[in-house]
């Protein structure tokens, strides 16, 4: 019978240099969908799915990540104060219901090395990684979904999607066979191949749900070109010793990693608001076109 997943790793130590200037004195992981940070959606999906021990790897200038998750007396005592119990029920429901650990990543290394340097804090059971920037909609939750097919299978499972032919050069792709109706046992892994190279347009996303072995694995596996360690060639090296498994996910994902994928979670998440989606949506509705684009009439 499979351990329990009860941690969840967050690689949060990259340079968020796609969002610059925003991210010039502040996390990417902060930037808000609404009125909640990025990274916030993930531990919540974290807990919501049994990993309610939340690992952050983190880097130089992403301290507000720590505060967010932190007991912050001054901001409770204010809002207790000031009768406002809903603000301070929802302030307090993260940071009571989790237990957070950091560690940090010196330089970055590559993903594969972001899960590495938590070798020590995960310790010899299995985990989940959860990349902040795949921000998941399901119900059940797209991580509880993997840990299902964990316990079912006792091996590593990959989050996958099928994405267009055109784009399976931005992700790590799989060579598989399915076993059942959305789950894959994987034959092979191909980190950013080019469209011909591509053994199928199966790609994975940012949630995984790993086996301690995945250390070694990672430790024998060399750097690339770009002097990374890439956790899809970690995979590829373990897959030589056991099996492991795709699960594709049931939901809506927004990869919040670009501009256009932000917006469109920040619009998504809003419309799913009872308080704002009918204004928000009036709104939409209601924009001139011609002016928002500069377009001259």
């Amino acid at each position: 019978m499979a351990q329990k997943v009860r941690k969840a790793v967050f690689p949060a130590a990259g340079l968020g240099t796609r969002f610059l200037p925003a991210t010039k004195a502040q996390p990417k992981e902060m930037l808000p969908l609404v009125d909640k940070p990025i990274i916030q959606y993930g531990v919540e999906e974290a807990l919501a799915s049994g990993a309610d021990n939340i690992i952050l790897v983190t880097g130089r200038g992403k301290n507000a990540i720590e505060d967010h998750f932190d007991v912050s007396v001054e901001l409770e005592t204010f809002l207790e104060a000031r009768g406002k119990t809903e603000l301070l029920n929802e302030i307090r429901k993260i940071s009571n219901l989790i237990n957070v650990s950091y560690v940090r990543q010196g330089e970055p290394l590559g993903l594969g090395h972001a899960v590495l340097v938590t070798r020590t804090l995960v310790g010899p059971e299995p985990f989940a990684v959860i990349l902040g920037d795949d921000v998941i909609d399901a119900n059940p939750p797209a991580l509880r979904q993997m840990i299902d097919v964990f316990e079912e299978l006792d091996g590593p499972v990959l989050a996958i999607e099928e994405v267009p032919k055109q784009d399976v050069s931005a992700y790590g792709i799989i060579d598989a066979e399915e076993v059942r109706p959305g789950v894959y046992r994987i034959r092979d892994l191909v980190e950013k191949p080019t469209r011909d190279e591509a053994p199928s347009n199966l790609a994975i996303i940012g949630r995984y749900v790993l086996t301690p072995d995945i250390f070694p694995a990672l430790e024998e596996t060399a750097k690339d070109r770009t002097g990374e360690i890439q956790l899809t060639n970690g995979l590829r090296r373990l897959l030589r010793e056991r099996p492991i498994y795709g699960c594709r996910i049931d939901g809506v994902r927004h990869d919040t990693g670009n501009k256009l994928g932000f917006l469109r979670a920040v619009v998504y998440f809003a419309l799913r608001r009872p308080d704002l989606a009918g204004p928000f949506r009036d709104y939409l509705r209601g924009i001139d076109l011609g002016q928002a684009t500069g377009a001259r009439r």
